[in-house]
């Protein structure tokens, strides 16, 4: 059974809230809890030693499956917009970079790690990094407000992925930049999968086609669409949240069925420019 947009979003901020209280990115039950650590993951999906190290602890949940801070060229001054910020990590990186004259605004719609996020901005004492409650298909943000957004495998869990490229073209300054990590499929997933609560919750059910994710940013009238990078993501790397043990218990998959999963997951880097 399809399940409707708003049911997609209760799921994602459910088990995203309970993230946000067990302080980890172990899935959403607690029977599953174990597997590769936040540090483990992150290293793995791109961040250093000392983009870890320099963050408020509990700021790296390990939720990621790219390092988009790294590739977007931050300056000085940028008003930069991080889309499901969760607990602030990315956030915190980029203000790094933006210096005292930017500033970073992280929108999340789970109240939980919004409060979070904010809780870490407070023990790191940063200034000039806020975190707003919001959807990212309507971001509680002026048009033509920021220099640069940038998102961590959390698009792909939006149901309107169109939506949301529209509203991040609405934000942006003219000559603005997108630069997003997330997952997309190569191919289709097992319908086991695609039909998973946890699944959903571990970035994999939401996933849509690689060409078919790229025409949507064209469509909001981005210009200079590339992927920088692009990764097969391997089951180790999802297995923070353990989505792969707790999809096998639920639904008796078979190895070779989950051996499909990481040949049909992609994780890409994107980079897009309002204008030409």
């Amino acid at each position: 059974m399809r399940r409707n947009k708003s049911g997609i979003k209760k799921i994602v901020r459910d088990g995203y809230a309970r993230i946000a209280r067990q302080g980890t990115s172990c899935c959403p039950h607690h029977s599953c809890c174990g597997g590769a650590d936040a540090q483990s993951i992150s290293k793995s999906v791109g961040y250093t030693q000392k983009d870890m190290r320099t963050v408020p602890d509990g700021a790296n949940l390990g939720l990621g499956c790219g390092n988009p801070v790294a590739l977007a060229s931050l300056k000085k001054g940028d008003v930069v917009l991080d889309l499901g910020s969760g607990a602030g990590f990315d956030a915190f990186l980029a203000v790094k970079k933006t210096g005292k004259t930017g500033r970073v605004i992280g929108v999340d719609m789970t109240p939980q790690m919004v409060e979070k996020a904010k809780e870490n901005a407070r023990k790191g004492k940063y200034a000039n990094v806020e975190f707003r409650l919001g959807e990212i298909e309507a971001l509680p943000v002026e048009d033509e407000s920021v220099d640069v957004i940038i998102s961590n495998c959390v698009i792909n869990l939006s149901p309107d992925k169109r939506v949301v490229f529209k509203e991040a073209f609405r934000v942006l300054k003219p000559g603005g930049r997108l630069m997003v990590s997330d997952l997309v499929l190569i191919r289709n997933l097992p319908e086991a999968i695609q039909k998973s609560v946890e699944a959903y919750v571990g970035c994999l059910a939401g996933a849509i086609k690689k060409d078919v994710y790229l025409r949507h940013i064209k469509a909001a009238g981005f210009s200079r669409v590339n992927i920088i990078q692009e990764n097969t993501y391997p089951l180790e790397a999802m297995s923070n949240d353990v989505t792969v043990q707790a999809i096998r218990k639920k639904t008796n998959i078979r190895q070779k069925d989950l051996k499909n999963v990481e040949q049909a997951v992609a994780s890409i880097k994107v980079s897009a420019v309002k204008g030409n």
